[in-house]
């Protein structure tokens, strides 16, 4: 029989977990190429022989998206496999249509087939969207499991924009960790605040052997989620986080509405900013998609080193990227705090933007006032700079969760801001913690 000759769509994740799943060392399937889209400059690259196997000695190609339909004629595509996140179900679809129109057969991978098995406890934590508010969950679960006397050891979801050989597996345990490996902006807020607290964070391509590097150092691994990606590892106990701020999107994104259906224990965060009935409906949802899981209230108060240093002020708002463009949030901590400490305005940095930053805007019209902290590259960081450099304030409000200064420079008084979760009475992610694990003994 001849092979089943495959395309895989991504963006640089979950597409290649799949690839390492299910086709690496699979001689029924020839995979001929991926293809790219959501993070800028991925395309144009090739998954490496080192990575793909023996049965692929000159690696695989990687197209831009935008290709797709010329890549499944030209090279006789049986079948397109669907491997990226945080998009509408109707998107989902569309691209199905483009691909059955095509000539070929869509497909989505599934968790059992996809998920790794680990020899120690896997605590898991996803979301229905990007911006939920994984990242503070993640870290109230790890300061919980180390506060019972657990090693944890984070394994973050694949953000793996450089050379992917250097990258199949990587550690951070120290700032210099970071540096060495040149990591991105997006890379720089989701592990320092892990290595701030003493935790060793794991990520890169090659997840099974991630897990069992991760396994050597830890009592119970952590799941770190990317966008509202499914989990890479089978979780014993899994967090999920709604967002009552995009009420219904938990039924509405693509694989948001799975994690929701698969979740052991449901965090609606926001609630102290968000409307009512946002958060009524997000309770309905959970209700229906969800009906044992285990609902925890929770909320993400903001904190700045000064906020009389605000008040008054004409103000940037520098906001997670993410955040922003395909998870489509308007604001977020940063506009929270303008608001709440007496900005006097908000200014518009889209007439200032430059290259890079201008097409961002360009793309995800929808950002509005605010500043995405985008930094894929050096060029990005420059352009990142220049826009801030360029845009007319008396301060700029930076609420993403590195230390931006660390690499680009801020020529401008500015405040950080900072958020935790904050659970709202009973239970406590420790509670349930406790009740799951107890405390090591």
């Amino acid at each position: 029989m001849s092979k089943v000759r495959v395309l895989i769509m991504g963006a640089a994740g979950r597409d290649f977990h799949n690839f390492n799943m299910v086709f690496r060392n699979n001689t029924h399937y020839e995979v001929v190429a991926f293809t790219a889209t959501q993070i800028p400059d991925i395309e144009g690259r090739m998954y490496p022989p080192e990575l793909a196997g023996e049965l692929y000695p000159d690696g695989i190609p990687i197209y831009p998206e935008n290709e797709l339909v010329d890549l499944i004629r030209k090279h006789h595509i049986d079948e397109v496999v669907f491997a990226y996140s945080d998009v509408p179900h109707e998107y989902v679809m569309h691209k199905a249509s483009i691909v059955l129109a095509a000539g070929a057969d869509y497909r989505l991978i599934g968790t059992r087939a996809s998920m790794l098995k680990s020899s120690k406890p896997v605590v898991g934590v996803g979301a229905v969207r990007t911006g939920c508010g994984k990242s503070q969950t993640t870290r109230a679960v790890s300061d919980a499991l180390r506060r019972l006397g657990y090693t944890v050891a984070v394994v973050r979801h694949p953000m793996p924009y450089g050379d992917l050989s250097r990258q199949a597996v990587q550690r951070f345990a120290t700032y210099d960790d970071l540096d060495r490996h040149n990591v991105t902006i997006e890379e720089r807020e989701e592990y320092e605040p892990h290595l701030d607290r003493g935790v060793v964070v794991f990520a890169g391509v090659d997840y099974e052997r991630i897990l069992r590097e991760a396994e050597k150092e830890a009592d119970i691994v952590l799941w770190d989620g990317g966008n509202n990606d499914l989990p890479f590892f089978a979780p014993d106990l899994y967090f999920v986080i709604t967002d009552p701020h995009r009420p219904g999107h938990e039924q509405h994104y693509h694989p948001g509405e799975a994690n929701l259906r698969m979740a052991d224990v449901v965090v609606i965060n926001k609630i102290d900013t968000a409307p009512a009935e946002g958060v009524t409906q997000v309770r309905e949802s959970i209700r229906a998609l969800a009906p044992n899981a285990t609902v925890i209230d929770g909320a993400s108060p903001i904190f700045v080193d000064d906020p009389d240093a605000i008040r008054g002020k004409t103000v940037l708002v520098i906001e997670d990227g993410p955040t922003l463009t395909h998870g489509e949030m308007t604001y977020g901590a940063g506009v929270v705090a303008a608001q709440r400490f007496g900005a006097a305005e908000l200014v518009d940095p889209r007439p200032y933007a430059v290259r890079s930053i201008l097409e961002t805007f360009e793309k995800y019209p929808a950002t509005g006032a605010l500043l995405p902290a985008m930094g894929y590259g050096d060029r990005q960081r420059a352009d990142l700079e220049e826009t801030i450099r360029n845009t007319p304030c008396d301060l700029v409000i930076v609420a993403t969760p590195m230390d931006l200064t660390r690499v680009i420079a801020i020529d401008k008084p500015y405040q950080r801001v900072r958020y935790e979760l904050q659970e709202i009475g009973q239970p406590t992610i420790y509670d349930l913690l406790k009740a799951r694990f107890g405390e090591k003994q």
